[in-house]
């Protein structure tokens, strides 16, 4: 923890629902949200790494609880997490990173599937708007958040990721109408859009992924801290005139494409 985060706390007496916050990425934002003084519901499939991700939040000094869920389950199951999180934090959610997605190998479009479409769409674009559905209408007055995790592939044609890539312009496009939406409720919607990005899980890839970005202005690829970095600051009060933004953080990737 940094002497900055203990001296600003920009999220203080936030509640903060994550999905996906288990591993990678989504760990990193829910750490850093608690780093900034808002109680973080973690979430994800696996129970053991969210006891992790709550041990270290706690350990910290922060405040964070473990609730289960599978986005790919369907409505009901979004629904209860919703009311799950509302629990945990002992208070309406007003802070929501919909981080959760369906990764999806490199591959043809030959070679996909059916079931393998249902799912990229149930997690990446079908949970984020029911979740985000429940949610809203509980959001306190004083104003709201929702950050959602985009992705560079949804904002630029990839050979062989078109299905994870639609998944996620079509994530990038219910940011915006959200935004359009929802600010009339005092509630700010936004996106992040990581380029590539080292995780532990990702670690057997972290050489290609440092070939693949040799060329953008930064030359490497980035880090879980540094998106969460970028979702802290769409979540709090510095970003309140922004809205319905996609926010890169890839080191100049889209920039060095084009």
């Amino acid at each position: 923890m940094t002497t900055t985060s203990l001296t600003r706390q920009r999220l203080a007496g936030r509640r903060a629902l994550v999905t996906g916050s288990t591993s990678g990425i989504g760990r990193a934002v829910a750490e850093a949200l608690a780093r900034e003084g808002a109680y973080v519901v973690v979430t994800g499939r696996d129970k053991t790494e969210g006891a992790s991700v709550v041990d270290a939040v706690t350990a910290a000094g922060g405040g964070a609880r473990f609730v289960p869920a599978d986005l790919a389950a369907g409505a009901a199951a979004v629904e209860e997490l919703a009311r799950a999180a509302a629990l945990a934090a002992d208070g309406p959610i007003d802070l929501l990173v919909n981080n959760a997605a369906q990764l999806i190998p490199a591959q043809s479009l030959l070679d996909v599937d059916e079931d393998l479409v249902d799912r990229a769409l149930a997690v990446n674009v079908k949970a984020p708007a029911l979740l985000t559905r429940a949610l809203v209408p509980h959001m306190p007055a004083t104003g709201g958040a929702i950050v959602n995790m985009g992705s560079v592939n949804g904002e630029t044609g990839m050979a062989v990721a078109a299905l994870y890539g639609a998944t996620k312009a079509a994530l990038h496009s219910l940011t915006a109408s959200w935004a359009a939406e929802l600010a009339g409720r005092n509630i700010r919607v936004n996106a992040v859009a990581p380029g590539p990005t080292t995780t532990p899980a990702n670690a057997p890839a972290h050489g290609m992924l440092r070939d693949l970005t040799a060329g953008q202005p930064d030359g490497r690829p980035g880090t879980g801290e540094e998106v969460a970095d970028a979702v802290v600051f769409l979540a709090s009060d510095e970003a309140a005139h922004i809205h319905g933004v996609v926010l890169p953080v890839d080191g100049g990737y889209l920039a060095a494409r084009w």
